[in-house]
């Protein structure tokens, strides 16, 4: 005999997507680029990404978009609150918060904020598996579906010349970068971009896991490769920004509701 007819499928315009939100003023797109920013710098200390006072992002902001709000110097990723966010602006100066910045790092990521006005946030640490690809002087290879995300969308900083002091050096970063969404700087660490605080974050967190990917298949033999046609066939439909804003959502779900200090 036949079974019970199964309920008909709902309507999928009653199901729930989450996608970037609107926001109806610049206090409240800065309220949620700064609750984003506390939020990712957690999830990266979770994930081990801090090395001493290494280690930033930053996110431009709304109304001032020569300023952009950055992780106090000195304070620990695990321990960030939105209120201990610092506004610094171009020059790396102060102009709202209680801490200093780490004038190494905005060196940088001032001038890549300058050179991309098509990016809200930057974030650059010195994680594990991102310094032992940058010590070869290697890119990502398309060794798996998710390391094809950077497939022709990343470049090499392919020289190393100290801490980061000057705006002469951001400068030749942001060169090296260039329309891409990341960067490898050589015998230093990872730096990745987003249009959004969440999309720059996931673009660090995946790739750092492929350098972790791509250094053990190498220690273990001979990786093969995916071919170009289908490594950007790939990149295609996972390499946007929107595809890594909603890539990013359990993270965000998982530290907002298990760290809601966060937000003080």
């Amino acid at each position: 005999m036949p079974g019970p007819t199964p309920p008909p499928p709902l309507p999928t315009d009653r199901l729930r997507f989450a996608m970037p939100p609107k926001h109806e003023s610049l206090e409240d797109e800065r309220r949620y680029r700064k609750e984003r920013l506390a939020g990712a710098l957690r999830i990266f200390g979770r994930l081990g990404y801090e090395d001493g006072v290494s280690g930033h992002i930053t996110a431009r902001d709304p109304e001032f978009t020569d300023c952009f709000w950055v992780n106090p110097f000195g304070l620990s990723f695990r321990h960030v609150t939105v209120s201990d966010l610092v506004l610094a602006n171009s020059d790396g100066q102060v102009v709202e918060g209680r801490y200093h910045v780490n004038q190494a790092a905005f060196s940088v990521h001032a001038q890549v904020h300058a050179a991309r006005p098509d990016v809200v946030a930057v974030a650059h640490c010195h994680s594990v598996h991102g310094r032992a690809l940058a010590a070869l002087g290697e890119l990502i290879d398309p060794v798996t579906q998710e390391s094809c995300a950077f497939y022709e969308d990343h470049a090499l900083y392919n020289a190393y010349t100290g801490v980061a002091v000057d705006a002469d050096e951001g400068r030749r970063i942001a060169v090296a970068l260039g329309t891409h969404k990341a960067l490898v700087l050589r015998n230093h660490g990872l730096l990745t971009v987003g249009d959004s605080v969440d999309a720059a974050a996931w673009w660090f967190v995946t790739m750092e896991r492929s350098c972790q990917v791509q250094l053990a298949a190498k220690a273990a033999g001979r990786p093969v490769l995916i071919d170009h046609k289908r490594a950007t066939a790939t990149r295609e439909q996972l390499g946007g920004d929107l595809v890594a804003w909603i890539n990013y959502q359990p993270m965000w779900q998982e530290i907002s509701r298990s760290e809601p200090d966060l937000l003080t």
